[in-house]
């Protein structure tokens, strides 16, 4: 790798206000609407989330401003800002760059993954606006004709589901379509294209998720819900399980994973203040979440359905008999719902796939479209051909990748750069102190962490 990894910036986030609405793109994904609220069902509402507040307290004011103010610090990527971290704490700054790949591998396989899924996401919010969605109706038997279209020997609507994911055959049309409209925004740049589609997809995507969440409130039979949601057992406070997956939950949803973070970190300027922007992405974050809890809940309970299953079928088949049970306003509903997963997903895979363009245009000074084009193309074609393993790809990604790469970033900021530099760096933009417990909580407490959430994920085969 080069020694001048980081360039002059030509282009960047033009406002805070931008670069938040960016930044909770990169966190809101759309784990937010498949495993929180089943997360939150299966380990009994404030049960799970009292534990999932502390963890996002706790990786919001450390791993977060950690990540962000490394990335401004250097003006680059993980591995110019690994390699300049190393430099300034005396040590080689060649390693330092070379470790930086961590991160960009893992953003960059984590976002072939996410292309997979948001073929689906894409067919499906076109089914919402033809209608096909609502006319399936209750029936779980007509929901899965849908799957048996392509899974025809399935004996029944779980396997089709698995057949169908595993064939791909079906969605290799709309895998195109995802990857082409990712690929248009991130052409027309940071400021130009990802900071302000951010700025429609993200407001957009609360309203509809306020709007759903309105409508369940006064959609009848939904009371045993909301008990549900703000029940509390103190005895299962005491269950391990329930702290290890809010923690799991809480950290992959922040995306602190030495990557997206230090990239959009990068590009702000110095007026931005760090740990504001960090409480509100956190916020933000949680509250998506939330509001999808406050949607799917309700409206199972309607039904007495279950969310035990915490994958795709959640969102792609379970949601959908009950939704259609509510009347004339199903289909008003089924389209709010998957443009809003639709909005989450594209500003989640445009962050992603921003790491490794970012790397590229910064090694070897392209021009912004060439990169932007080669990653595409790399990612449209990986995507085409890893849809059986979909499943397998996504969990080597979030079990070993994603750790490590958090675990170097927080390794580089708090044990490498000197201290004063790195206390600098979070401080720049800001009036008011940073707070004296920063760093002794990032140094002793988030890379910690970190490697827990690594032999965690190795333990319970994955927890996030």
């Amino acid at each position: 790798m080069s020694n001048n990894q980081s360039t002059v910036k030509t282009d960047g986030f033009k406002s805070q206000w931008g670069f938040i609405m960016a930044a909770v793109g990169s966190c809101v994904g759309m784990a937010n609407v498949w495993r929180f609220p089943m997360l939150v069902s299966k380990y009994g509402g404030l049960t799970f989330l009292i534990p999932y507040f502390i963890f996002a307290f706790i990786i919001c004011q450390s791993g977060m401003m950690e990540e962000f103010s490394l990335g401004r610090w250097a003006g680059a990527g993980p591995s110019g800002a690994f390699g300049k971290a190393m430099e300034n704490g005396g040590k080689s700054k060649k390693l330092g760059e070379w470790l930086g790949g961590i991160p960009i591998i893992g953003a960059l396989c984590l976002a072939i993954g996410y292309s997979v899924i948001m073929g689906w996401v894409f067919y499906y919010t076109k089914m919402a606006f033809t209608g096909e969605l609502t006319a399936m109706g209750q029936d779980m038997n007509v929901i899965g004709g849908t799957f048996d279209k392509v899974a025809p020997a399935a004996d029944n609507l779980i396997e089709a589901i698995q057949q169908t994911f595993a064939t791909g055959g079906a969605n290799n049309f709309w895998i195109i379509i995802g990857v082409v409209v990712s690929l248009v925004i991130m052409v027309l740049g940071v400021a130009g294209g990802i900071e302000k589609s951010c700025k429609i997809m993200i407001p957009a995507l609360y309203v509809l998720f306020i709007g759903l969440a309105v409508l369940m409130i006064f959609t009848p039979d939904t009371g045993a819900g909301y008990s549900y949601i703000f029940s509390l057992n103190p005895a299962g406070l005491l269950n391990p399980e329930v702290w290890v997956y809010a923690f799991g939950q809480c950290f992959f949803s922040l995306s602190v994973a030495g990557s997206g973070s230090v990239v959009y970190g990068s590009y702000l300027g110095k007026d931005v203040k760090i740990r504001q922007s960090a409480i509100i992405c956190a916020i933000l974050d949680t509250s998506a979440a939330l509001l999808a809890m406050l949607i799917i809940i309700p409206a199972m309970a309607t039904v007495g359905a279950d969310l035990g299953d915490g994958g795709p079928g959640l969102m792609f088949i379970y949601v959908l008999p009950v939704f259609n049970n509510m009347g004339g306003i199903a289909r008003l509903i089924v389209i709010f719902f998957y443009v809003a997963i639709l909005f989450a997903g594209v500003s989640s895979v445009i962050n992603l796939l921003e790491v490794p363009i970012n790397f590229l245009q910064d090694q070897f000074k392209m021009k912004r479209w060439i990169p932007t084009v080669i990653i595409h193309a790399v990612a449209l074609v990986v995507a085409l051909l890893i849809q059986p393993w979909t499943s397998q790809w996504m969990d080597m990604v979030s079990i070993y990748v994603l750790p490590i790469g958090a675990f170097t970033a927080g390794i580089m900021y708090f044990w490498v750069m000197k201290k004063d530099t790195a206390l600098a760096a979070a401080q720049l933009g800001s009036d008011k102190p940073l707070m004296k417990w920063f760093y002794p909580f990032g140094r002793y407490v988030f890379v910690p962490l970190c490697i827990l959430c690594f032999v965690l994920g190795i333990a319970w085969g994955g927890i996030g």
